[in-house]
């Protein structure tokens, strides 16, 4: 992989960074505690917040992991490893790394 394929996926990389981040910012206040007074709050109407707040915490998590996974493949650029699999060593095809830039493996080590 040349230095201006590197540079793009750099630069995919660090956006999608970005763009968890704010959604990580935005996603705060659903992820905050739920009041259990139930004079204000209906009992049906707590129900769907306490589903709301589950459902941004596994929302959080995903963020979490996706941006663990991209920071990792930042990485490995900066080792010159990016773009080869883990396991087999061989090329990523680019068209795997265009979809998911933070790929560690081939097609077929990802499979197995």
């Amino acid at each position: 992989m040349n230095r201006s394929e590197l540079r793009e996926f750099e630069t995919l990389i660090l956006s999608r960074l970005e763009e968890l981040e704010r959604n990580s910012l935005v996603g705060q206040d659903a992820q905050s505690v739920v009041e259990l007074d139930q004079q204000a709050v209906g009992r049906l109407s707590r129900m769907d917040a306490l589903q709301n707040q589950a459902m941004a915490k596994a929302q959080q998590t995903r963020r979490d992991l996706e941006a663990l996974r991209l920071r990792a493949a930042l990485d490995r650029m900066a080792e010159g490893e990016f773009g080869y699999c883990e396991d087999c060593g061989d090329d990523i095809p680019r068209r795997r790394l265009d979809l998911d830039p933070a790929a560690s493996k081939c097609v077929s080590c990802a499979a197995g």
